[in-house]
């Protein structure tokens, strides 16, 4: 079945085409230039430019596959959550695609998407033998939502554990801004890192308690609020090692507009990544543990990280499953792959259909 999915949730546009798993096309057009200078994503900046790009995406895609669009059997579209302007743009578009075509469409969830990307083919020579099967441990990380989940099929998902409060994009981000390592902060930190010193500052792990005063199991959450003050407010009281003549510190009591600079910047930032992998980490060993589930499968943009995917491959008791690259931001290939599912099983999403901005599951209070 030919899928065209439709993903506009935060500030990527884009379109893509699946059928029987395979990836036909997948077409992103990306904002960053357009946010850079607020080191952020924009959200009204954001619809707009959707609105501009969405018809030239899905045109692209369509081509890039070589196909046109009465050959499109079925449509899907990131439903939740996300931005509601930029959401609402891409379900609208999906919804006159399918209704002119008289063709089905499904609205999806953005973080099944993400969960589901690496059961996707790039190309159709490739071995499905080394794609996850069921059950396995998700690990959803992205600049909105962080989570370890238990996955028993592409629609069955139990969260296990969550962010209380930060997710780990969303402190990668957030730290990379106020010292001015670039943006996206992600991209820019994991950059940095590779000639940093991960042992120059020892930042505090979060001490979530197994059994929160709400009653509830906190064992696989995670924090980032400490971190961030700590990276941000506190950096001298965690400096384990002295900075060299010249490294690019600055004095003590600078203000924090004078940014770090050469060697200071690169060890800030490998002792921040290693610390907020560190912290996803522990949570997820311990669901592995407890669960008995030796495969796990990431998903989201902090997938792509460099030292998350380091950190698993020594792991020899798990078996680590991460997507392509080009799979792990926003993209529309996990969108069609996911809805291809649904649309398959004879599921549809009605034309009333509206978008929603959160979802309450991937989210947790503390205590």
């Amino acid at each position: 079945m030919k899928v065209l999915g439709i993903e506009t949730s935060c500030d990527e546009c884009a379109a893509a085409v699946v059928e029987n798993g395979l990836v036909l096309s997948n077409v992103v057009s990306t904002q960053i230039p357009f946010h850079a200078k607020y080191q952020g994503v924009v959200p009204e900046i954001a619809s707009r430019m959707h609105i501009q790009w969405i018809y030239g995406v899905a045109d692209r895609a369509l081509k890039d596959g070589g196909l046109k669009s009465q050959d499109v059997e079925g449509v899907a579209v990131t439903a939740h959550p996300g931005l509601l302007g930029s959401l609402l743009v891409g379900l609208h578009f999906a919804k006159a695609f399918a209704w002119a075509r008289d063709i089905p469409y499904i609205g999806v969830d953005h973080l099944l998407a993400h969960l589901y990307a690496a059961r996707l083919r790039l190309k159709e020579t490739e071995d499905t033998t080394a794609y996850p099967e069921y059950p396995f441990l998700g690990l959803l990380v992205s600049g909105g939502h962080s989570a370890i989940c238990r996955v028993d099929d592409f629609d069955r998902v139990s969260v296990l554990g969550t962010t209380i409060d930060d997710a780990v994009g969303e402190a990668f981000d957030k730290v990379a801004k106020f010292y001015g390592f670039g943006y996206p902060g992600g991209v820019a930190i994991d950059t940095l890192a590779q000639t940093g010193d991960s042992g120059a500052f020892k930042f505090p792990m979060p001490n979530l308690y197994k059994k929160g005063k709400d009653g509830k199991d906190h064992s696989y959450d995670f924090s980032y609020s400490g971190l961030k003050t700590a990276v941000v407010h506190q950096l001298e009281q965690f400096r384990v090692k002295k900075p060299e003549a010249g490294s690019g510190a600055p004095p003590p009591e600078t203000p924090a507009s004078l940014a770090p600079s050469g060697k200071e910047a690169a060890d800030i930032a490998a002792s921040f990544q290693k610390t907020a992998i560190d912290i996803l980490l522990r949570g997820l060993f311990r669901a592995a543990d407890d669960t008995g589930i030796t495969t796990v499968v990431a998903g989201g943009g902090v997938a792509a990280n460099s030292y998350l995917r380091a950190r698993l491959a020594e792991e020899k008791g798990l078996r680590t499953i991460f997507p392509p690259l080009e799979l792990c931001g926003d993209n529309g290939a996990m969108v069609a792959g996911i809805g291809e599912r649904y649309l398959l099983r004879g599921d549809r999403s009605a034309l009333s259909e509206t978008a929603s901005a959160r979802v309450k599951a991937f989210r947790k209070h503390y205590p």
